[in-house]
């Protein structure tokens, strides 16, 4: 049996059986690296190889900005300032939701963090305003999916290291894409509840809106700090990541006045203990890449892939449907690793442009955030409002359906994510 045959067998059999992705595709590639003869010296070589990388210390910075955000008290404060903006409106409270996931998403990079950060605030009250709470959890749960499409994304870090495409021009190109699948949801919201009003329905004045915005400034700051920086030249996205850590400090601790010197020490732990499960998985699928680069594997599945049609439009939808059952099974950053080396000489093979396929790729992960099995994002909103996997699944449907029709425009519209790059002169 031949080693590529090994490596998808043991580790589709590890994933059946629940075990770690890391775990998982550590031991396939350990097993197929005994079929291919190769040193077992290459084991600990590749792994340390994968994540030695400069730009990848990106992903602790933002790891840690996030959970200081959260902590500084940025989150309730972005809530606040959408619900005196658009509270009123009818769903006012879903699109409260949306719109301050998309806000929080240009804060942490991060799915999970962006539904934890604001769902403990939004579900309860969406729950206590009227919104049944497998609809206010599965909404929750795609929003912030859109975590990773956003600037700064981890995602969009991972992706650019291993296509070694540029990170500061993925991060604008995934802007118009993660407002539009805002913008998807909001109108999947309108129609899941019929346009009905819940809660009082009250219209915010001009001063509580004012009020509301001064104290959310220094919280939409924050993304204007980081990609102003980012395209101003004055730093690389990996030192605007240590910048968001020192701002969000600042914040906290001397605007907010939220976060108290006793709680770094917490603070840390977490974003070690987060940052250690990222880096554990990039240098195991850093070693399952190479074996699939290496033994030719990436190559023949893409030789198979434009033997049954060289026609864009057919491969895309080809590679879509891949990635979106792909995005069932296992996380972003292993699917980045495992799937481009061998869809990126594809979809060039195709004439399709690498910087729109990272864009068109992290969405598929997006998607793959709240769909089970491995959706984490649902089991993030569960915890919060206290439900089994199958009451949020039952409400996913609108908001999938719509995120879904999102994917297919930004595929086959090229402009949705190259308009920004190009106006602002990096293409």
């Amino acid at each position: 049996m031949s080693a590529g045959a090994v490596l998808f067998l043991v580790f589709g059999f590890l994933l059946l059986c629940n075990v770690p992705i890391a775990i998982g595709l550590a031991a396939s590639s350990l097993v197929a690296l005994l079929v291919m003869d190769v040193p077992f010296a290459m084991f600990p070589m590749v792994m340390y190889a994968g994540i030695a990388k400069f730009t990848l210390l990106a992903i602790p910075f933002f790891i840690i900005a996030g959970i200081i955000m959260e902590k500084a008290g940025i989150s309730k404060r972005l809530i606040r300032l959408a619900e005196t903006v658009v509270g009123h409106l009818p769903a006012g409270l879903a699109i409260v939701a949306v719109i301050t996931s998309c806000f929080f998403a240009a804060i942490s990079g991060s799915g999970p963090a962006t539904v934890a950060a604001l769902g403990t605030i939004l579900i309860p009250a969406m729950v206590k305003a009227g919104y049944n709470v497998g609809m206010a959890s599965a909404l929750l749960a795609n929003a912030g999916a859109i975590g990773i499409i956003i600037p700064p994304s981890i995602a969009f870090v991972v992706y650019g290291v291993v296509a070694e495409v540029s990170i500061g021009e993925l991060f604008i190109a995934g802007i118009v894409p993660g407002l539009l699948i805002g913008t998807a949801l909001i109108i999947a919201s309108l129609i899941a509840t019929k346009l009905k009003r819940f809660g009082d329905g009250k219209r915010a004045s001009t001063r509580e809106i004012w009020i509301a915005l001064k104290d959310a400034f220094w919280g939409l700051m924050t993304p204007v700090i980081i990609l102003g920086g980012i395209y101003g030249g004055i730093f690389t996205p990996t030192e605007a990541a240590a910048v968001a850590c020192f701002y969000g400090l600042f914040v906290g601790l001397f605007i907010y006045k939220e976060i108290r010197l006793q709680e770094f020490r917490a603070i840390m732990v977490d974003s070690a203990v987060g940052s250690a499960v990222v880096m554990l998985i990039v240098s195991c699928a850093s070693l399952y890449a190479w074996i699939i680069t290496t033994d030719g594997i990436a190559e023949a599945c893409g030789n198979a892939l434009l033997a049954f049609s060289n026609n864009q439009i057919v491969i895309l939808l080809l590679i879509n449907v891949l990635l979106l059952i792909a995005g069932c099974f296992i996380d972003a950053i292993s699917a980045f690793y495992i799937l481009v080396p061998i869809l990126l000489p594809v979809v060039v093979a195709v004439g399709y442009d690498p910087l729109l396929f990272g864009v068109v790729m992290t969405v598929n992960m997006a998607i793959g955030q709240i769909t089970p099995p491995v959706g984490v994002n649902l089991y993030v909103a569960c915890n919060i409002a206290k439900i089994d996997l199958k009451t949020i699944s039952k409400s996913i449907g609108p908001f999938l359906i719509a995120s879904i029709i999102a994917l297919l425009l930004i595929t086959y519209i090229p402009q949705i994510s190259l308009w920004l790059p190009t106006v602002m002169g990096f293409r």
